[in-house]
């Protein structure tokens, strides 16, 4: 199975109310025949960023214009870091913040991995924030890392722990 991120800009109306956007994205894709693992909507509703797995040798789903909002990015491959996929799926875990870094082109996949897993012990200096999972494009142009923290203060002081930067960081709701 392969995993896909769909990176969507609601529209006025679905700023209102994105439930009903995050609805017909996952109506789509599961017409598609993909599973939405998880979408996750920024305050203010500026992005939504959804996960879905396609089955393997099956297309990713194009979406963009078949939900109605101002735009979706095409499907983008990534995989999750941190975490399992079936744990995910089985608790469907709540991120109260998501940063997304746009990697440098010297970082590959594999020096990526190498780091990750040297930095992730670091997160024990800020115990106040968990580090849930990220997931990390697979042309490496760029990872979302999801956290449990009480605020964004807290998602710096970790980052900084881990010594790796932000780019965005957005509060879930």
């Amino acid at each position: 199975m392969a995993l896909y991120l769909y990176e969507t800009v609601p529209n006025e109306a679905d700023k209102q109310d994105p439930g009903a956007l995050v609805a017909r994205l996952g109506e789509a894709l599961t017409a598609a025949g993909a599973e939405v693992i998880e979408s996750q909507v920024t305050r203010g509703a500026a992005h939504v960023f959804t996960v879905a797995e396609v089955a393997d040798g099956a297309p990713a789903p194009e979406l963009a214009g078949a939900v109605g909002a101002a735009s979706v990015s095409a499907p983008a491959q990534v995989r999750v870091v941190g975490a399992d996929l079936a744990d995910i799926k089985a608790a469907r875990p709540e991120a109260g913040y998501l940063v997304e870094w746009d990697l440098p082109a010297e970082i590959d996949m594999e020096s990526y991995l190498t780091r990750k897993k040297a930095n992730a012990p670091k997160y024990a200096d800020v115990p106040e924030v968990s580090f849930l999972r990220t997931y990390v494009r697979e042309d490496t142009l760029k990872c979302l890392c999801f956290y449990d923290a009480p605020d964004e203060d807290a998602v710096v002081r970790a980052r900084d722990a881990v010594s790796t930067p932000i780019t965005r960081l957005h509060e879930l709701v």
